[in-house]
């Protein structure tokens, strides 16, 4: 009777997908002493793995990714004859390069980064109307800003004077432009997009509230 064996104690799977067994296979396939049956013996196996898809085996690219696994699993110690170019184990254990993270910390974070952005873009815009309109709306989008953090009241002078210092002096509301959008009109425009105060129907009692339900 032969002693029970526990995945634990065993070779660990390289892909586990495929199962055991064809991971047996294949390392009986790399102890073949014979070329030419070791080429037989990978294009059964690569068969096999196939089943395990079959509307997808016999697409071209779905094969170069069967004989890709294939060495993989054998370790890159398998050598047949493969119809495509062999993986490079030095390339699948290539780690990718670190992506830096912008670490950005404004001096008033309720504007957030992208306020920030438009603003360095419209410093370098030539003056003219669109640059104007550009930098009003940008005001615009600060007090509207503001107010999510601040739902009481904001004056359009803080705003100015917030965007004078994060253009270094260099960008104003033209006057001719003036006023901005009423606090009370942005705090209806936030209560319209559901992300104000709820409505005074949303708060009625329900009916039948206590009503027992069979």
């Amino acid at each position: 009777m032969e002693t029970l064996q526990y995945n634990s104690e065993r070779k660990p799977l390289i892909i586990p997908e495929y199962g055991r067994h064809i991971h047996i296979m294949i390392d009986q396939l790399v102890a073949t002493e014979d070329r030419e049956e070791r080429n037989k013996k990978a294009k059964a196996i690569i068969g096999v793995m196939g089943n395990l898809n079959p509307h997808l085996r016999d697409v071209p690219d779905f094969q170069h990714k069967l004989w890709d696994q294939l060495f993989i699993m054998s370790d890159f110690q398998l050598d047949v004859d493969s119809p495509f170019e062999k993986p490079k184990k030095e390339l699948l254990e290539e780690r990718p390069q670190h992506m830096g993270y912008p670490q950005n910390f404004p001096k008033y974070r309720f504007y957030g980064n992208n306020i920030k952005s438009m603003i360095d873009v419209a410093i370098q815009w030539d003056e003219g109307e669109m640059k104007d309109a550009l930098v009003f709306n940008i005001a615009n989008h600060m007090k509207k800003c503001f107010l999510n953090w601040n739902k009481d009241t904001v004056d359009d002078q803080v705003i100015f004077d917030h965007l004078k210092e994060l253009s270094d002096g260099k960008l104003s509301v033209k006057e001719q432009l003036l006023p901005l959008t009423p606090t009370q009109d942005l705090l209806k425009m936030k209560s319209k997009n559901g992300n104000g105060p709820k409505s005074n129907g949303s708060n009625k009692p329900r009916k039948n509230r206590n009503r027992k339900r069979y």
